[in-house]
């Protein structure tokens, strides 16, 4: 078996189907157009924005006449999608921020050009027999890591809130990164989405515990439908806006761990626009700012994350059990955004 890398441009490819030189062998692939609209637009939104996508595999071999032929053994449906989207077959979904309800023939003719020329990373098999070819990939799927929820979450669904979280991770990919609040490897692995899912929960449902569960409901009940996308919105880019713009002193602390971040997310929000139900359990009210003076928030908050890393025992020490286990309970979040409140307020 010889394998080697080529690249095509989509138009290349579209040409070899017209042709025939290139066709679908059902004996390694499911059945055709398997994938619902969201995850097509997804992936046509994927080329759009010139990312890449994993290679295809093509057998290469003489037919009867001794003329060159393609099967595709892997990428029948990322295939397809291309050739149905050229030909106006499905419009894209909220999932794609640029072109939204838009068929082919509507992109822009520069985008339409640009599209058509995108190139597809291909490996190109020769000289094997079918057996070895499902070997190769039964040896290559041994070593795909299982999903984890988050993986799940997006892997499942392609509606409006999916594209809602996807906006957010790309804007806010270097707060996450930069400050080391996720690792590069969590942040490939979603750890990015599963953080701001878990901020439009609490500005859903304030302080709560919160699971697998929760989080992949929000997917399910805002997929096709998602009408408070421009107020979350407009609230968690303005609170993730302050924290840039005002709170750099505080990478690398232990305020930045994620589940901190995500309290430091709340106490702000409370601060500015209230979190439902909040004031009623802690007693503590909105007040329509986020910080009335940032020094004094920022040291306050430099005092709650020393607390945090050196196991206080002082008067912080609600703080820093709240802190140390059971990160994503409810009673431990309550404690925390209270203290982070009134660090913010000058109050601690």
């Amino acid at each position: 078996m010889n394998i080697s890398s080529s690249t095509y441009s989509i138009s290349e490819i579209k040409e070899m189907l017209e042709r025939r030189d290139l066709v679908v062998n059902e004996e390694y692939q499911r059945a055709p157009r398997l994938w619902p609209s969201g995850p097509r637009s997804y992936f046509i939104d994927t080329i759009l924005n010139e990312f890449p996508f994993p290679k295809l595999y093509f057998y290469e071999f003489l037919d009867r006449n001794r003329k060159t032929k393609r099967e595709i053994v892997d990428g029948q449906q990322r295939v397809l999608t291309i050739v149905d989207f050229i030909a106006d077959k499905f419009r894209l979904n909220a999932v794609s921020a640029d072109y939204p309800g838009r068929r082919f023939s509507e992109l822009p003719e520069e985008v339409q050009d640009q599209f058509m020329g995108y190139a597809v990373a291909v490996d190109v098999i020769r000289n094997a027999e079918k057996a070895q070819i499902l070997q190769m990939f039964r040896r290559m799927n041994a070593y795909t890591l299982p999903l984890n929820e988050a993986e799940k979450r997006h892997s499942s669904f392609f509606g409006e809130f999916k594209g809602f979280i996807n906006q957010l991770t790309d804007k806010y990919a270097a707060l996450f990164s930069e400050w080391e609040v996720l690792t590069k490897r969590q942040i490939l692995r979603m750890a990015d989405a599963e953080l701001l899912t878990e901020m439009v929960l609490s500005l859903q449902q304030g302080t709560i515990s919160t699971s697998n569960k929760h989080l992949t409901q929000l997917y399910k009940d805002f997929d096709h439908e998602f009408p408070q996308a421009q107020e979350y919105g407009t609230k968690i880019e303005a609170t993730l806006d302050f924290i840039i713009a005002n709170l750099s002193s505080l990478r690398g602390t232990y305020m930045m761990k994620p589940f901190v971040l995500h309290s430091l997310f709340s106490a702000l929000t409370h601060n500015k626009y209230g979190l439902p139900g909040f004031e009623e359990k802690t007693g503590i009210a909105p007040i329509q700012s986020f910080a009335p003076n940032v020094d004094t928030a920022i040291d306050g908050l430099k005092a709650l994350a020393s607390a945090h890393e050196s196991k206080d025992q002082g008067d912080l020490k609600p703080y820093v059990d709240a802190c140390s286990a059971g990160s994503n309970r409810e009673s431990q979040r309550t404690v925390r955004v209270s203290y982070i409140c009134r660090a913010l307020r000058g109050e601690l």
